[in-house]
């Protein structure tokens, strides 16, 4: 199949990537929050 540049314009979806994205770096800082806030030692 091939589209013209007209119809890849018209192309849409996506958008999950970023989300995952911005849900991952969230999780990130807040795991080394609590690492600083609340530090366990491994049992070791």
């Amino acid at each position: 199949m091939y589209l013209t540049d007209e119809k890849l314009m018209q192309v849409t979806g996506g958008g999950y990537g970023l989300w995952a994205a911005i849900g991952g770096i969230i999780t990130f800082i807040i795991s080394i929050a609590e690492g600083f806030i609340n530090p366990i030692k491994c049992s070791k």
